[in-house]
């Protein structure tokens, strides 16, 4: 299954995304708010870690490209919860930040997760400080619910804690009716 929107086209990941998705960990803007910095692959175990480091074989996760020129954008997971709900999450090059594309393709996977999955809620969160996330939620219509404390010295602002935001089928489907 592929998605077409204005600009991008997502599909599920493959292995031949793997360069892609580690050139993004490698990159220490784009892992500011999960990392405090780019990740240390020599190091570091990506199942010992609380954010997600994928590889191409995860089910849940979505390689977005440019449509035009086929260039990597990023990615984009959509991962069910045990309640019915599921986790929307995106991570994208420094290069493709602030012209969209976050909530474009963040968008995209949401309408078909209430549309083809049937989620009931879908969720997302970031630190409290990351104001570019905060505001793709925004603008996908999910309200801010909670705000939860990190743990976590490596990571500037965890002070401030991380915020927790959602949007339930109804109100999605009130603000789709409403446009």
């Amino acid at each position: 299954m592929k998605f077409h929107t204005k600009n991008l086209t997502i599909m599920p990941c493959d292995p031949t995304d793997r360069e892609d998705f580690i050139a993004l960990e490698l990159d220490p803007d784009v892992m500011h708010f999960l990392n405090g910095g780019a990740v240390d692959h020599e190091t570091t175990d990506a199942d010992a870690v609380d954010f997600m480091m994928p590889r191409g074989t995860e089910p849940f996760v979505w390689t977005a490209r440019l449509t035009v020129s086929g260039e990597f954008v990023g990615w984009f997971c959509l991962s069910p919860c045990d309640d019915g709900s599921a986790e929307i999450g995106y991570r994208l090059k420094k290069h493709h930040w602030g012209r969209g594309f976050a909530s474009e393709g963040a968008k995209a996977l949401l309408d078909w997760g209430f549309v083809n999955v049937g989620y009931e809620k879908i969720v997302a969160c970031t630190m409290a400080t990351n104001l570019g996330s905060r505001r793709v939620m925004e603008k996908l219509g999910m309200r801010h619910v909670r705000t939860v404390e990190v743990k976590s010295a490596s990571v500037p602002g965890a002070d401030q804690g991380e915020v927790w935001y959602e949007v339930s089928f109804a109100e999605w489907r009130a603000a789709r009716s409403a446009s």
